[in-house]
């Protein structure tokens, strides 16, 4: 009686053994089953989505700027000059490192048409001040020291203006001193004649101050759009203005 009792708990076992791996097989083939993933740009820039925020919207948080919306000019010039060196970031150099021309302007091009809502500006407590003098940094410059007024290549609105200068509406006030203490410091260039690096090196740190937190307190105007290139040459030689 032991001996047939044992044997039958035995052929239980196995075959609660034998359901179990088939159990196992059965999702293991359904998990190999090819997945229905759709070949458009749109799911291939996913990965630019991790820093960069859903739909490239980004938030009025951290380092990582908004794509959306940004002339496709200057979104192409700068993936170029991450595959290029002129601008360091690991993750970016790494991602575009063996990407085709045609590949980045057509992901230049995917972001550049994108028209989605901005966030509220940021909450930086800023001086009375520092705001004045950003407000005229920004809408006159400063002729003494050879800066020129922000809305000049950045547009009235200050929303960019195609096909090559972005908007500084809309972006992290820590993107922005990031931005342009990288180009003191030399660590971001663009195609010479780099405007930008002679404009920022003109710039105090005060002035840096002033303009971030000027900048980033501004709400961005319901028509975000870049404005059109007129025919009014920008204050500076710029390499990567027009192109």
């Amino acid at each position: 009686m032991i001996r047939r009792g044992t044997s039958a708990m035995r052929r239980r076992g196995w075959s609660a053994i034998a359901a179990g791996a088939l159990g196992a097989l059965a999702v293991m083939g359904a998990a190999a089953a090819p997945l229905d993933i759709p070949d458009t740009i749109a799911q291939r820039v996913q990965a630019c989505t991790a820093c960069h925020g859903e739909q490239g919207r980004a938030t009025n948080q951290g380092y990582f700027p908004r794509i959306a919306g940004k002339p496709a000019g200057y979104l192409y010039n700068q993936l170029v000059n991450f595959r290029e060196g002129r601008r360091n970031n690991a993750a970016m150099n790494t991602l575009v490192a063996n990407m085709s021309n045609d590949y980045l302007r057509e992901i230049a091009n995917y972001f550049g048409t994108l028209e989605l809502p901005y966030p509220a500006p940021g909450s930086h407590v800023a001086l009375p001040q520092d705001l004045a003098r950003g407000f005229a940094l920004v809408t006159r410059g400063d002729a003494q020291r050879r800066i020129p007024a922000c809305v000049q290549c950045h547009g009235d609105s200050m929303t960019g203006v195609v096909p090559g200068v972005p908007g500084l509406l809309g972006l992290p006030r820590d993107y922005l001193v990031g931005q342009l203490g990288a180009w003191r410091s030399g660590q971001r260039k663009a195609a010479a004649p780099d405007c930008m690096s002679q404009i920022a090196n003109r710039l105090s740190v005060d002035d840096v101050n002033a303009l971030t937190s000027w900048l980033s307190a501004q709400p961005v105007p319901k028509d975000s759009k870049p404005a059109t290139a007129t025919s009014q040459p920008l204050p500076l030689m710029c390499g990567s203005g027009s192109k």
